[in-house]
């Protein structure tokens, strides 16, 4: 019987689904299976999930025994909403008082939730009020015999001030579930304040409930017949992974999980601190930002509506490897949004050059109501095909034999040629053209993330993956004068990113002035539903961050389905971390010298005139803090408090009036803390006390602090 143990991830694109199996330790991927994504199967996209994960395992002589851990990234939510496949969902809202009772059942009234333009596509809602002074059972069955005479499929129960007591929710959820009816508990979803939209994020979450059960329950039984005893995890937007049974529960938390699974897969596959990742497809390009090792998350749009739905924050830019373009008798007007793939033709390069003869420009509508100029190449026998940036990129050389997306550079160039023909340019110039436009399009979304979220612009780094990277990445960097680097085994990073997940569940709070007893309370909460979501507890780890301005509280729990020991490269020395932080820094190794270390990482900084910038650089050359102006001390547990005091007032800065608070970040045993933003320094005290109560007073720890400037 073998002794490995098989970490499996699946993600669901557009075109494909692609299941990849890593070895648990040494992370090597030891299979691929990859088949069409099944949109028209009975089972919809599931069955591909079904059919890529038996071929990973058939092709590679992978045993189902060898499994420990499987999850997949699903379109379903994203898909059910943008179909509109979505159930009318009733809604019974609780509140008690004249005044905050009429508010309360305005609030909570939310009407049908529209879900694209047109307004075709909506979620339907109905609305009932149950005062609390006149709420037990006989009344809510009774509300909810009204909601299903309007054809309600659904419910929500939402509760004035919820989020502090659940109990009214929680009884009409079981109300529900005795009548075989799916309810939606809104605090369930959110824990945070504010009627509409908790109320509104539960809408969407039960709206979504039948289309998710349908998913969950074939995929769910196809991996057991298949043999697999590990529990099937299913991949949320905000990067993490929960079990199937979390899923039916919650299943809106799996909106925007193929863009996570992208980003995850590049933060922890490859070496990545302070970058804005790149997902080149066929259609579009997912855009996400990584910074000081960490993904961003906000909060999601359905139908231009806000929710309390964290995703990672990425931006869909539709452009990408098979998008086409837009042309008028003389100059190129527009590539994308419209693809190859939408139009229904073959991208010029993926053609036999055979069939490419006398070539002619003419122009269409790839769908109705569309601009009527989209380039299409026709040649003998009325064969079409479409003029793409993989075309123009194999033109260009930057895609060459070998290279994932290359296909036949004859057939690329009869095709650009014909349109730079009709254009009155060289071939290279047209070439050129195509991806100088598709180039701004992307460059637009980074310097917006990079403005939102600053990162310098010195230390960004673009980084691809996806089938389509090459297409792409190269030639907006170049224009952007950045670094890049293309991710080993590009075209299925998104699949690695759902192997290598961890389980992760979040608690938000609204809490002014919170006390030691609150960020307790806080840290159990978000333990034990990491725990419900698949995390053993021994893995489990706790994050906390307290947002000054809105008095949110957030406690971000993630852990693994096992206790895992392998590093995911080897560790390294002193010389080398030197270099890794050098080559970040863009200055010569002999320039920078090691600040202060420890057996887990390396703090490396480098004087300049004034400052320092500084690296941490983790024993396995992971980059994962950078900034341009701080310091780092060596101390323990018990020395912490005094050595933050210390250079509290040391690294603040004075501007007029203004004082400027710095930054913190601690190095304690395996990972580093985030105290960006704290208001103050007892509230600096009070999070770190929270993370240090449990550690023993002679731990090795690294504080490190940076200023922060207007």
């Amino acid at each position: 019987m073998s002794n490995r143990k098989i970490r499996v991830g699946i993600d669901v694109g557009g075109t494909h689904t692609k299941a990849v199996a890593i070895d648990d330790s040494t992370y090597e991927i030891v299979g691929i299976g990859s088949v069409k994504t099944t949109h028209e199967d009975e089972l919809g996209v599931s069955a591909g999930v079904v059919e890529s994960f038996k071929k990973c395992l058939t092709e590679n002589g992978i045993s189902p025994d060898e499994v420990t851990f499987i999850a997949h990234s699903t379109t379903q939510a994203t898909n059910a909403l943008l179909e509109g496949d979505v159930a009318k969902t009733g809604i019974i809202a609780m509140g008690q008082g004249v005044v905050s009772g009429f508010l309360s059942k305005i609030q909570s009234n939310i009407k049908d939730i529209q879900l694209d333009e047109s307004g075709k596509r909506k979620i339907k809602t109905a609305h009932r009020y149950i005062n609390l002074k006149e709420i037990n059972s006989v009344k809510i069955n009774e509300t909810i015999d009204e909601l299903l005479q309007e054809n309600c499929k659904v419910l929500v129960a939402t509760k004035t001030f919820g989020v502090d007591n659940i109990d009214e929710e929680l009884e009409v959820k079981k109300l529900g579930a005795k009548r075989g009816i799916e309810v939606t508990a809104a605090s369930d979803i959110s824990k945070l304040y504010g009627l509409t939209r908790r109320t509104r994020t539960a809408v969407i979450n039960a709206s979504i409930l039948p289309k998710m059960f349908e998913t969950a329950d074939s995929t769910e039984s196809a991996v057991r017949k298949a043999g697999i005893k590990a529990p099937l995890m299913i991949m949320r937007g905000d990067g993490g992974v929960m079990d199937i049974e979390e899923m039916r529960k919650r299943p809106v938390l799996t909106m925007l999980s193929g863009p996570a699974a992208s980003t995850v897969g590049a933060l922890m596959y490859l070496r990545v601190s302070n970058g804005i990742f790149f997902e080149v497809g066929g259609t579009s390009t997912d855009i996400g930002v990584i910074k000081n090792g960490r993904p961003m998350v906000d909060y999601a749009v359905v139908g231009g509506q806000n929710t309390l739905i964290n995703s990672l924050d990425v931006h869909v830019s539709g452009v990408a490897g098979g998008s086409m373009v837009r042309a008028s008798k003389n100059k190129i007007i527009k590539v994308g949004p419209r693809s190859a793939h939408i139009a229904n033709l073959p991208y010029a390069t993926y053609s036999d050059p055979e069939k490419l003869k006398n070539p002619e420009v003419v122009r269409i509508e790839p769908l109705k109501d569309d601009p009527s100029d989209y380039i299409a190449i026709e040649c003998d026998n009325g064969f079409r095909v479409a003029v793409t940036v993989t075309d123009a990129a194999i033109v260009l050389g930057i895609v060459k034999e070998g290279d994932f997306s290359f296909g036949n550079k004859e057939s690329s160039l009869i095709a650009v040629g014909a349109l730079a023909k009709e254009l009155n340019m060289s071939v290279e110039d047209c070439a050129k053209a195509i991806l100088d436009d598709a180039a701004d399009t992307c460059i637009a979304v980074i310097e917006e993330l990079a403005t939102k979220y600053k990162i310098e612009r010195e230390q960004i780094t673009l980084v691809g993956g996806g089938g389509g990277a090459l297409t792409l990445l190269p030639f907006t960097a170049n224009k952007m004068g950045l670094p890049y680097q293309i991710a080993d085994n590009a075209e299925v990073i998104s699949s690695i990113g759902v192997a290598l997940a961890m389980v992760r569940d979040v608690v938000e709070r609204v809490i002014p002035d919170p006390t030691p007893d609150d960020l307790a309370d806080i840290r159990r909460e978000a333990t034990d539903m990491a725990i419900k979501s698949g995390a053993t507890a021994e893995s489990v780890e706790i994050q906390i961050e307290i947002d000054s301005q809105t008095s949110k509280v957030r406690a971000i729990a993630t852990g693994s389905t096992e206790i895992q020991t392998q590093d995911l490269s080897k560790s390294i020395e002193d010389e080398e971390a030197k270099q890794i932080a050098a080559d970040s820094m863009q200055v010569d190794a002999s320039k920078v010298e090691i600040l202060a270390k420890n057996s887990h990482f390396y703090v490396v900084g480098y004087e300049k005139q004034k400052t320092t910038e500084i690296r941490v650089v983790d024993k396995k050359g992971f980059v994962k803090i950078q900034r341009s102006d701080g310091d780092a001390v060596a101390t323990t547990a018990a020395g912490v408090r005094a050595l933050t005091d210390k250079l509290w007032e040391e690294m603040s800065v004075y501007k007029s009036d203004i004082k400027l608070s710095p930054d913190f970040y601690m190095c304690i045993g395996a990972k580093v803390i985030d105290y960006e933003g704290m208001a103050s320094l007892e509230q600096m005290h009070m999070v770190m006390d929270s993370e240090l109560i449990t550690r023993p007073s002679n731990e090795e720890i690294i504080l490190i602090s940076a200023r922060n400037d207007l």
